[in-house]
């Protein structure tokens, strides 16, 4: 084989190993990493594939000036403590469903339907740990109700 053969043979080989590198895991729309989390409801197990803030940044930024989020998409804010939430939309270009969380993973609360780039506060109605945004209208289509299990590595069992 030439030399020049084995090295085109060698480039490809690394496209492949990339190519399945990347289809491996999951990432979100700019890079990073996302994770398995379930909504079981009366109608079933429902999956997503979330984006995770857990820190004041990420917090803080959300899903501010990003496109509308796929129907198996969302992302799940951690705080470190147990408290009243609130919410609000600035800066985000489309409407979200915002499903309060307890240390548990039971739902407290669902804001559906969030106005886009509103800076009212949406109360959780009931202390949580944690925070998932989803598509406006996803929660009503799996079924989603206070008391319901959001299952994730992050809520306790």
């Amino acid at each position: 084989m030439s030399t020049r053969r084995a090295i085109l043979v060698g480039i490809a080989g690394l496209f492949i190993v990339a190519g399945c590198a990347v289809a491996g895991g999951q990432t979100g729309p700019n890079g990073e990493p996302l994770e398995a989390l379930t909504v079981t409801t009366a109608s079933g197990e429902h999956k997503f594939m979330v984006e995770i803030a857990d820190d004041e940044t990420e917090r803080q930024r959300g899903l501010m000036f990003r496109d509308p989020l796929p129907d198996d998409r969302g992302m799940l804010f951690q705080f470190p403590d147990v408290t009243e939430r609130g919410f609000w939309m600035h800066n985000t270009p489309s409407s979200l469903d915002i499903i309060y969380i307890d240390p548990r993973g039971r739902i407290v609360s669902i804001a559906p339907n969030a106005k886009p780039q509103s800076d009212d506060i949406i109360p959780s109605n009931g202390p949580a740990s944690g925070v998932l945004e989803l598509r406006a209208g996803r929660a009503a289509e799996i079924g989603a109700k206070a008391g319901d299990r959001v299952g994730h590595p992050f809520f306790a069992e």
